[in-house]
């Protein structure tokens, strides 16, 4: 029986273990079948996240197929990934976490500073963050996309307001994802300070992938 709370309930075995640093990127190639648990480490750390099919990276994830497909803007237990073709990509087998994020975008240089100012210009964002992990299979700008957006709190009012708020997610909180195809997994470990999507605090994630 393990002792790693990092693995508890999560079945088969460990093909791969990394953390990743506070505002750092990540990829990694997922095979179908095969399981990725999302640690957030020290509680409120957003976890912006991308899809490809690694078959044919044009098949990618889709915001509007997903939530369409699903009638809900929140991601929760069960929810299937769905990409540009409609087709499930990847699937949220459990969750500690009460749902997760799919319109809060990822921060780009641009877009801190028309939010927070110009001085924010220079610092490091997820777009940033996308680019460098994509290019080391030749993606770039064009083929980025509208990401999800894991341990992330973005309320949708009645009038239809949102807004990016204190997290929900807290110290050794997981979601599970099963890959229904083989897919190439792009993370930003967020790095933005401006904002409560991280306490204003970036933080490490774990990544374990099972097989």
């Amino acid at each position: 029986m393990t002792t790693d709370p990092g693995l508890s309930g999560l079945a088969g075995t460990v093909v791969h273990d990394e953390i990743v640093p506070a505002r750092a990127p990540w990829l990694h190639h997922v095979a179908a079948g095969q399981t990725l648990r999302i640690v957030d480490l020290e509680g409120n750390q957003a976890v912006d996240f991308l899809l490809y099919a690694a078959a044919d990276d044009a098949e990618r994830y889709s915001a509007q197929d997903t939530v369409a497909a699903q009638g809900n803007l929140f991601l929760r237990t069960g929810a299937v990934l769905r990409s540009n073709e409609g087709r499930a990509m990847m699937t949220i087998v459990g969750t500690s976490v009460e749902y997760h994020d799919t319109i809060g975008g990822a921060c780009s240089c641009e877009s801190n500073t028309l939010r927070y100012g110009h001085h924010t210009k220079s610092q490091h964002a997820c777009v940033e963050n996308f680019l460098e992990a994509n290019l080391i299979e030749g993606r770039g700008k064009r083929d980025m996309v509208s990401n999800i957006n894991f341990f992330m709190n973005v309320p949708v009012e009645e009038d239809g307001a949102l807004g990016i708020v204190d997290g929900i997610s807290a110290p050794g909180l997981t979601v599970d994802l099963r890959a229904d195809m083989d897919v190439i997994v792009v993370v930003s470990n967020c790095p933005q300070i401006n904002n409560p999507c991280n306490a204003f605090n970036p933080t490490p994630v774990r990544m374990i992938v099972t097989a």
